[in-house]
């Protein structure tokens, strides 16, 4: 399936589920996509092609750390940064999740994925699915 074919397909699919989105700028994916209120929770989720995977489509969100977590974090030496990064790693992985801590916008984010790979079955409901187990692992994330 095209990029083009592919972006036009999850656009008139979060029309017909009347889920708000708009397009983000990403040299780093072919498109990118941001919907406002996803899942049961309601939280932002991106769903994207990366460039460097062609036919994967990423459906991930973004956790933003309370900023009592994030000054505990910033000080933490490299081996306690590890560690931390392993549990959070660790309680990812226990909920089918890929995930990654990174800096943006100067906050500390925990970012969780999900990979939808089998291009001939990425379908309307194999991405709704992928934005339902995000947005449940977000609550799981910030209740952990």
């Amino acid at each position: 399936m095209s990029v083009l074919r592919m972006r036009d397909n999850i656009e008139r699919w979060l029309i017909h589920e009347g889920l708000s989105f708009e397009e983000v700028k990403n040299t780093e994916n072919s498109f990118q996509i941001l919907v406002k209120h996803a899942g049961q929770y309601g939280i932002p989720v991106e769903i994207f092609e990366p460039k460097a995977q062609s036919g994967v489509i990423v459906v991930g969100a973004k956790a933003i750390m309370k900023n009592n977590q994030i000054a505990r974090y910033l000080g933490f030496n490299e081996e306690e940064k590890e560690i931390f990064e392993k549990k959070v790693s660790d309680f990812c992985n226990s909920i089918h999740a890929i995930n990654k801590i990174i800096t943006e916008d100067g906050k500390q984010k925990i970012e969780v994925y999900f990979v939808l790979e089998d291009k001939e079955n990425i379908n309307q409901q194999t991405v709704f699915d992928a934005t339902d187990k995000v947005s449940e692992c977000m609550k799981k994330l910030q209740d952990f």
